[in-house]
């Protein structure tokens, strides 16, 4: 018997030509045909009803998902989602707040006892001219409230800075974990480098939630610098968080309370967007329930090659 020993190369040549001929005969069973990927989109809504209390135990038949005006396919669906999570709270220490800056570290204190539960992570922001991060994200409760009662008062007020440093430091945290900020200020902006649309933007490409909490020194317009505070409502309303406005201090825990309760019962949407859509591009989303109860959410993302 004689062994036949052909040269690599006309191996190599003729596995070649077997792949080109199954790909030619795969183009002519399907004409035109491109295969293109793309990645899930995942949405976190949460439903409030009429009294501004979380709506849970809706099934995913309940929800409506649309891209661009287009429906969509819901593929992926959690109701009321056991994802860790991972958030970032930023709190003024802008010279404003400074009267009432115990209260108000000890009103995080207690919140962050509250919220972080096992597999969560938490890091505390203190921002005023400056940004700075006092603790990184930890699980360690009695670390992070250190934290918070070590902040000190500053001059200015760097609300923009510090979206974007919050939301930068949430960009680099593990996939599939949920993101959140909570911003404690008095909504003064005044010594920024960033500028409006850097933070809208940064805080869109986080996939974090934002929740801001405005604490008003003084009560009506008048006087009181209100371009951050009208800047926030947009952020917020992007990314499909809320925002609180409190004229007594006293009402600090309740809405911390109020966070905590929704971050707990939050659903998780996610779809394939159909049609592809192209890079670089700014896609709105709309989501809604049958009960005609209010839903936030994130109302859009950037695709790859738009950040």
């Amino acid at each position: 018997m004689t062994t036949i020993r052909w040269p690599l190369y006309v191996l190599l040549s003729a596995s070649l030509a077997f792949a080109v001929a199954i790909e030619l005969q795969a183009q002519e069973r399907h004409p035109g045909t491109i295969e293109v990927q793309t990645n899930l989109v995942d949405i976190l809504a949460s439903v409030i009803d009429a009294h501004g209390e979380p709506v849970s135990d809706l099934a995913q038949d309940q929800f409506e998902l649309s891209e661009e005006g287009v429906p969509q396919k819901i593929e992926r669906f959690e109701a009321e989602t056991n994802r860790p999570l991972d958030l970032a709270l930023m709190v003024d220490a802008s010279a404003s707040t400074f009267k009432d800056l115990k209260f108000e570290d000890e009103a995080a204190a207690h919140f962050i006892r509250q919220v972080v539960r096992p597999g969560d992570r938490l890091a505390v922001f203190e921002f005023d001219e400056d940004v700075t991060e006092l603790a990184p994200f930890s699980e360690d409760v009695p670390q992070l409230q250190g934290a918070v009662r070590r902040i000190m008062p500053g001059a200015g007020t760097s609300i923009y800075d510090a979206l974007v440093l919050g939301s930068n430091s949430l960009r680099r945290r593990p996939e599939g974990r949920r993101r959140a900020i909570v911003l404690v200020t008095d909504a003064g902006e005044t010594t920024s480098i960033a500028k409006f649309e850097d933070a809208r933007r940064a805080a869109i490409n986080s996939e974090a939630l934002l929740y801001t909490i405005v604490i008003r020194p003084i009560k009506s317009e008048s006087g009181r610098n209100t371009a951050g505070e009208h800047a926030l409502i947009t952020i917020t309303d992007s990314t499909g968080g809320a925002m609180f406005t409190l004229d007594e201090l006293s009402q600090l825990n309740a809405i911390f309370d109020r966070i905590d309760r929704e971050l707990r019962t939050q659903y998780l949407l996610g779809y394939y967007p159909n049609p592809v859509p192209p890079p670089g591009s700014y896609r709105r989303v709309d989501v809604k329930v049958k009960s005609g109860d209010a839903v936030r959410f994130r109302k859009g993302y950037f695709t790859a090659g738009g950040s």
